[in-house]
Formats: structure tokens, C-alpha cells, sequence
């Protein structure tokens, strides 16, 4: 195998409990089932990233602001070689089961499709306005990864396989990621004494052998999975498995709705549903008992049911229906509030470090009697607005562009003034002495 064929390996420069390794190395184990049976895999590091959710109080119409913690692990060098791997393995096997099904074009997330939400949520309200009067279920299953029941999926793992028992070397892969073992980053780094600024310094490895069994697993640092549910977001099969769990609900629900002339997507764990008009407590219901039967939950304060109908001056809906980080009223395609509260908490925050970066740098410069500069803008605009290449703002545009919405360029043309209007104020804001 070449490695520029070999689409499962990337390098892993990350510091983790073994060293990085080479497409060599990484080939010869991943290849061998016997040695991916007899692996013995490592706790997966975890940490978490801090957001903010905002919603609208329905009662009071006041906007909240709630702390969101997102949990990420991310296993060894070796472990996420095998991962890899074994998830392109599968994952050729669950394509071909889903085409079989025709549901290719309801599963969404996860996979090699070549589109973006834009895509995805210009197809659902595309289907809308061809539908005309309808109705739109959208549910949300409630902490999906860490729900999955681990009997659930080694069966639909075995299943997809098309085989009755999982192989030894999958067996292995199941287990690693079923009882998974969790390791906080933070503690780890604090009983090791590296520095969370400069971790890899002399380093190539967090620690020998020796000081993983006297450190880490002695010291109680090692959370073990035993709830008999949930698998690790993070490791490169965790999102494929998702999908493989759901192939048998996917199925059903793709050919329910499809017999009422509607239309069933699924984005990991936000499902949208769009039936007649008579249909659609018929098919809420019917989502609730078979999400049951998988163990899993429905979200109730995430469902929406909204009506569409056509109006001699359009389609118009009861509520717009939030979507992929889109609304949509039957006329209108928006960015969500929440999505520009989001950008402009960025922005504030970006513009506050850039000032403070440039305090320091000019505390410098007047210790060398050099003449004080201004904020540098240029990293500001790459990353806040339509001079850079990967960002909210560009996005937008290109939603805009891909959805025809007026409505979305609208939103967008007031960021520019603003950001230059944040820039000016923190400029003009004297330093604290």
C-alpha cells in the first residue's frame, strides 16, 4: 500500500502516552489482525471546550445565556492509526448497506458527500417549497453519543458487517470503545509537571511505561466506562458508529415517511421530518416509540413542529423552523440570532486580545524609544470578516450565494461597520494604569 493511497493515516504530532509513529509502523499493525486483537489501547486524553448557548425565554422573551461544556478525547498515536482505519474499512461496508436501503440521502453527517449545512438545509427547505402546505417535525435525541447502548451496537456493528458475531479484531475495536478509559488532561499535565504553554518541550512522548503505571494508573487518574452506554466523541470511528447504530431507524423512517410522499433527514442526532399536513402528529408519535426501542430519548425542549401553507402572496409557516444554523419562514432563509450573537461575542473577544497583544508589544517599543503603533488589523480581518477565507462571515456569503437570499446579505452587511467600530473604540480606550 502507498501512502498517498493510504486515506486513514495522518500524522499525529499530539503529545499522547506513546510516541508518534511512522505509515510503516502504522501499516504493519493496522493490517494485522492479530495484532489489532491483541492491542492493548490506551485511555483517550480528554478536556473540554467552553461555549455559550443563547435561546429566548418563551414566557419572558428574554435572551439567556447558559455555560456549555463540550467534552473531547482523543486517543493515542497508535489507537487512532487503528481507529482509522478500521473506520474506512467499515465504512465502505455501511455505504453499501444504506444504498441498498435507500436512505443514502437521508444520512447526512458523517460522511465523504462533497456538501456543507448549506447543502444540507438548502435541500430541506427546497423540499418544503415543493411541497407547499406541509408540516415539519424537527426532534433532537437527547446526549446521543453518550447514550448509545453498547448490546445496540455491536449488533448493528455485526450486522453491518454482515456477519452474526464481531471478529477478534473488531471485538478488540468494540471494546476499546465501549469501555473506554478517560484520562483529564488538565490532571494528567498537573501530576506530570509539564506546562500547559510549552508541553512539548524535550518531549516526544507525555511518559515511558514505567511512569504511566506509577503516575497515572496508580494514582487514580484512569476513568473507566462501565455504565454499559455511551462511546468517546473524538476518536476518528466514534461518528461512523453513530450512523451504523441508527441504520435500522433510518431505514424504517425513511420508508414511513416516504409512503406519506415526505421526506426524513438525519444530521447525527438532529432529525427533521417533512410530512402532509395530517400527518404530522401521526408521525411524531410514531419517531418517539422506535427512538425507544434504541434506548435512546427524545429532547422536548429542542422539538419544533411547524405548518406550512400556500397563500395567494406565498408560502408562509406558523413559526419559522431552525435548522442547520438556518431559519426559514416560507419566504425568508436566515442566519440564526444565535449564530450572529455567537460572531459578534468573537469578534469583542478578538479585538479585546489584539489590544492587549499590542499593549504589550508597545511597552516594548517605548523601552527602546520607539514610537508607539496601532492594533494590528490584518489577523482581525482574516478571521471577522469577507477579507479572510474560512470564516463566519465568508460562510454566510456563501450561504447566501448557494440559498439566493437577499435576507442573509442583509444580515451581513452591518458586521463590517461594526467590527471597524469595535476596532476604533478599543484604539481610543486609554490604558488602565
Amino acid at each position: 500500500m502507498r501512502r498517498e493511497d493510504a486515506c486513514w493515516f495522518r500524522k499525529r504530532n499530539y503529545l499522547h502516552f506513546d510516541s508518534p509513529i511512522g505509515f510503516a509502523k502504522a501499516e504493519q499493525l493496522v493490517t494485522n489482525p492479530q495484532k489489532v486483537s491483541q492491542h492493548s489501547f490506551y485511555p483517550l486524553i480528554s478536556y473540554s471546550i467552553d461555549s455559550v448557548k443563547i435561546s429566548k425565554d418563551k414566557a419572558t422573551k428574554n435572551i439567556q445565556k447558559k455555560p456549555k461544556k463540550r467534552p473531547i478525547s482523543y486517543p493515542s498515536h497508535k489507537d487512532g492509526h487503528i481507529y482509522s482505519y478500521y473506520s474506512k474499512i467499515i465504512a465502505q461496508r455501511y455505504e453499501e448497506e444504506i444504498k441498498k436501503a435507500q436512505i443514502s440521502e437521508s444520512v447526512l453527517a458523517f460522511r465523504q458527500l462533497g456538501k456543507s449545512n448549506i447543502d444540507f438545509a438548502k435541500e430541506a427547505f427546497d423540499t418544503i417549497k415543493r411541497m407547499g402546505d406541509c408540516s415539519v417535525v424537527a426532534l433532537d435525541i437527547t446526549a446521543f453519543f453518550d447514550t448509545l447502548d453498547h448490546k445496540i451496537l455491536k449488533e448493528k456493528w455485526s450486522k453491518t458487517l454482515g456477519i452474526n458475531s464481531l471478529p477478534e479484531d473488531h471485538y478488540s475495536i468494540y471494546k476499546s470503545i465501549t469501555k473506554f478509559s478517560i484520562v483529564s488532561k488538565e490532571r494528567l499535565y498537573e501530576e506530570l509537571g509539564i506546562s500547559k504553554n510549552n508541553p512539548k518541550k524535550n518531549r516526544h512522548r507525555l511518559c515511558s511505561p514505567s511512569e504511566f503505571r506509577e503516575k497515572v494508573r496508580k494514582k487514580v487518574l484512569v476513568k473507566t466506562n462501565k455504565t454499559g452506554k455511551g462511546i468517546p466523541q473524538g476518536t476518528p470511528i466514534s461518528a461512523l458508529l453513530s450512523n451504523i447504530y441508527m441504520i435500522d431507524f433510518d431505514t424504517l423512517m425513511q420508508e414511513a415517511v416516504s409512503e406519506q410522499g415526505g421526506k426524513y433527514f438525519r444530521y447525527c442526532d438532529d432529525m427533521l421530518f417533512i410530512t402532509p399536513v395530517q400527518c404530522r402528529d401521526e408521525v411524531a408519535g410514531f419517531v418517539q416509540s422506535e427512538i425507544n426501542k434504541l434506548e435512546l430519548s427524545i429532547q422536548p425542549t429542542k422539538t419544533e413542529r411547524r405548518t406550512f401553507i400556500t397563500t395567494p402572496t406565498g408560502q408562509q409557516s406558523d413559526k419559522p423552523l431552525q435548522y442547520l444554523g438556518f431559519t426559514f419562514d416560507g419566504e425568508r432563509i436566515l442566519i440564526r440570532s444565535s449564530s450572529l450573537s455567537r460572531y459578534s461575542r468573537k469578534v469583542k473577544g478578538g479585538v479585546k486580545l489584539a489590544k492587549s497583544t499590542m499593549k504589550k508589544r508597545n511597552k516594548e517599543r517605548i523601552d527602546k524609544g520607539m514610537p508607539e503603533e496601532s492594533i494590528y488589523k490584518k489577523k482581525l480581518y482574516e478571521r471577522y470578516s469577507h477579507l479572510g477565507k474560512t470564516n463566519f462571515i465568508t460562510y454566510g456569503h456563501r450561504a447566501a450565494s448557494k440559498m439566493n437570499s437577499i435576507h442573509i446579505r442583509r444580515q451581513l452587511k452591518p458586521l463590517w461597520k461594526r467590527l471597524q467600530e469595535e476596532i476604533e473604540k478599543k484604539e481610543k480606550q486609554r490604558p488602565k494604569s
